[in-house]
């Protein structure tokens, strides 16, 4: 997930979607009832889309749909196209929850709510309660989210020359210099957790890392493990984090679709979220695999030392989270995880 862009002005990108808008009425095919557009910012060779070609060619079968399908973030950023559905621009978008706008939505950030797989596919997957949860921040937005797309757990990497293997919290912390982004709760968690918390923007790690300014990154998710790993040595599968972005909709628009439409998209959106939720988990165990081929030591915790990290987090962060997001969402994610 993109760690907390600054905002962004989008004058440029509303007039270039309102004119996309405008196309796709003209260029429909007069049997489609519904006609709007789906976008996000990220390149084809990222999960959004293959969900997204997914989720047409499913909905394109129906005939009631005609989509403007636009990647590669060619309608603006993400917190752009966060801030266009919204106001109903972009009907339809893939991305991460955008906190500029409401602060709550920090709550994407809380540690150990899941720790596993399973437990997040039930937490988070279709008709998971994540799902209503979240919508009880996003509807204050006129926004509405559909699916939740996983991304993998985060994980505590250790560059390479350090040699330290911290496994047992805090004791095992002693002060290592850890990379967290540049966000509160982030870095509370890891000084929580017995660590020296560095705050880093993300296009500052690497470099981080190779000149010894950090010890360690924390929230890395496997694939950013591999893609850094010529700097690395250990990975610890702290799964203290687990990353997901949101599957958008405006929510003037979603109520005012017919009953019958907003079922079938919502249908397709179930079956696609599905889909990645296997394809995640296939791409998270098959980068380990090549974390541990390219010779980095991959550390799995004892359920007893993952427990008392949760405890430590749960502890300390999640009263600060309840303050942010009130005690009817917190005690119902408390229900979760218990």
């Amino acid at each position: 997930m993109p760690k907390r862009l600054p905002l962004t002005k989008i004058r440029t990108s509303v007039a270039i979607a309102a004119v996309a808008m405008a196309s796709v009425g003209i260029t429909s095919q007069a049997q489609a009832n519904e006609r709007f557009i789906l976008a996000h910012a990220m390149p084809s060779d990222h999960i959004f889309h293959a969900i997204s070609e997914r989720f047409i060619d499913e909905i394109q079968e129906s005939e009631e749909f005609q989509i403007a399908y636009h990647q590669g973030g060619d309608l603006g950023d993400w917190t752009s196209l966060f801030e266009q559905s919204m106001q109903g621009v972009v009907p339809m978008t893939l991305t991460w929850g955008a906190s500029e706008f409401d602060e709550r939505l920090d709550l994407s950030w809380l540690g150990y709510v899941v720790s596993n797989w399973e437990d997040a596919r039930d937490v988070y997957g279709p008709n998971g309660e994540m799902l209503e949860v979240y919508n009880s921040i996003f509807h204050d937005l006129d926004l509405h989210t559909i699916g939740i797309i996983p991304t993998d757990f985060g994980s505590l990497v250790i560059r390479k020359g350090v040699g330290e293997v911290p496994v047992n919290f805090p004791e095992d912390g002693n002060n290592i210099k850890v990379r967290v982004p540049p966000v509160p709760i982030a870095i509370d968690r890891f000084r929580n957790l017995g660590f020296a918390s560095v705050p880093i923007p993300l296009s500052e790690v690497y470099t981080a890392l190779q000149l010894g300014t950090v010890d360690a990154r924390a929230f890395s998710t496997a694939v950013e493990t591999y893609q850094q790993r010529d700097v690395l040595e250990t990975n610890i599968l702290t799964n203290d984090y687990f990353e997901t972005a949101f599957w958008l909709v405006n929510k003037d628009w979603w109520e005012g679709l017919s009953e019958e439409n907003r079922d079938l998209l919502q249908s397709a959106a179930d079956d696609t979220v599905l889909w990645s939720w296997d394809e995640a988990q296939s791409l998270s165990e098959e980068f380990l695999d090549k974390v541990r081929d390219s010779g980095i030591d991959v550390v799995e915790l004892s359920d007893e030392q993952i427990a008392t990290a949760a405890q430590i987090v749960h502890e300390t962060e999640w009263p600060e989270m309840e303050k942010l997001v009130g005690s009817e969402i917190c005690s119902g994610i408390v229900n979760l995880a218990t």
